[in-house]
């Protein structure tokens, strides 16, 4: 583990106007990469041994953190973020808590994956975010309870040690643990408030789930696709055409700036897999006024290989799945859309099968990953 962006103390106590006018973060090297722990692939916060003030549940919604400086409820102050009671000590004599106490929350990834980066963010918390924080991570097979997460057999691997970090702040942590992951333990020292997780990675998709169900969408995040670069991501990221679902309004999808030259835009996608593609989904579903035109899908097996068109540049409908049977299977490891002129796309789906190649080398890295 390695602090890339390293905040400690606390913030100034909140004075008026834009909140977040004195939050402290950074640019991280592995933001770019999918969130693991994101609501949209399935993740959540399973357990938590205390959640007075404010709702575990919190530390995955997927929008910034928002603060009402006049909420109140109850119980106190509302925020936005997992927050615990104060921890106190045994006795008068000793009122402190003792250097092991803490709190805790367990984390089921949406994705099992490789960890490459993760985000502790406070925001909001001026003076009431932990002292330190640690994570841990374990892989289990199946669907386990917090209790069997919680048993005394099960063996943890910290991907962030036991570290201070800042108070209204995104404190980034890059982790190169080399294991595939299914569970995280998130713990406050002692006690105090987190505003957001974000865990950043690559999926690594279970071989034989893909292999049972034989034909599946071979670029989408849950199985193991990705997206290797697009030519804009001015208004919303390009890795939004391949989340689960249907897009829901206009910003869950691609939108790139107007062009004022003469130019397109496209996304360069590398499925799970040697797979053949069977057939291709384009949906422009919100995206009304602002659509791509046309688009067309160009193929390669392998980085050497050459591009090849499996769709011609096709007119496309705003708000509306297009859906493509292609003529012949098509092997790849790679694909490109490209859209004209420019515009937007809410998903890309790629329907296919993996290759006996590419089912045996999904295998092995499953195995060397220690799934």
């Amino acid at each position: 583990m390695t602090a890339t962006a390293h905040f400690t103390g606390d913030a100034n106590p909140y004075g008026g106007g834009d909140p977040y006018a004195d939050y402290r973060t950074a640019d991280f090297p592995f933001t770019h990469l999918v969130d693991l722990a994101d609501r949209r692939l399935g993740a959540g916060v399973i357990a938590a041994n205390d959640e007075f003030f404010a709702e575990r549940e919190n530390l995955l919604k997927p929008e910034p953190a928002h603060f009402d400086p006049e909420r109140f409820g109850h119980k106190g102050k509302i925020m936005d973020g997992w927050e615990t009671r104060r921890r106190r000590g045994v006795s008068a004599v000793q009122p402190h808590p003792v250097d092991a106490d803490h709190d805790w929350a367990l984390v089921r990834l949406g994705a099992p994956g490789v960890v490459h980066g993760i985000v502790v963010d406070t925001a909001h918390f001026r003076g009431n975010y932990p002292q330190a924080v640690s994570v841990e991570a374990v892989s289990l097979p199946g669907s386990p309870s917090p209790e069997d997460l919680r048993a005394p057999d099960v063996k943890w691997t910290t991907l962030v040690p036991r570290t201070a970090i800042g108070g209204h702040a995104a404190n980034g942590f890059a982790v190169d643990a080399g294991q595939r992951f299914t569970h995280l333990r998130v713990n406050q020292h002692p006690d105090g408030g987190i505003a957001r997780l974000r865990v950043y990675g690559e999926v690594a998709p279970d071989p034989a789930w893909l292999t049972a169900l034989g034909t599946f969408d071979l670029v989408a995040l849950e199985n193991g696709g990705r997206v290797e670069d697009a030519s804009d991501r001015f208004y919303s990221p390009a890795t939004n055409t391949i989340q689960p679902g249907r897009s829901r309004k206009m910003d869950d999808g691609w939108e790139t700036r107007r062009r004022r030259d003469k130019g397109n835009d496209w996304i360069r996608y590398r499925l799970v897999e040697q797979a053949d593609i069977r057939a291709v989904e384009i949906d422009t579903a919100y995206l009304k006024g602002n659509s791509a035109g046309w688009a067309s899908l160009s193929a390669r097996d392998g980085e050497g290989g050459d591009w090849t068109e499996i769709l011609p540049r096709t007119r496309l409908q705003p708000d509306t799945d297009h859906r493509f049977v292609l003529p012949a299977a098509v092997r790849a490891e790679q694909v490109r859309i490209d859209i004209f002129p420019d515009g937007g796309i809410s998903r890309l789906r790629l329907h296919g099968s993996l290759t006996e190649q590419g089912a045996r080398r999904l295998t092995a890295r499953h195995v060397e990953l220690g799934g």
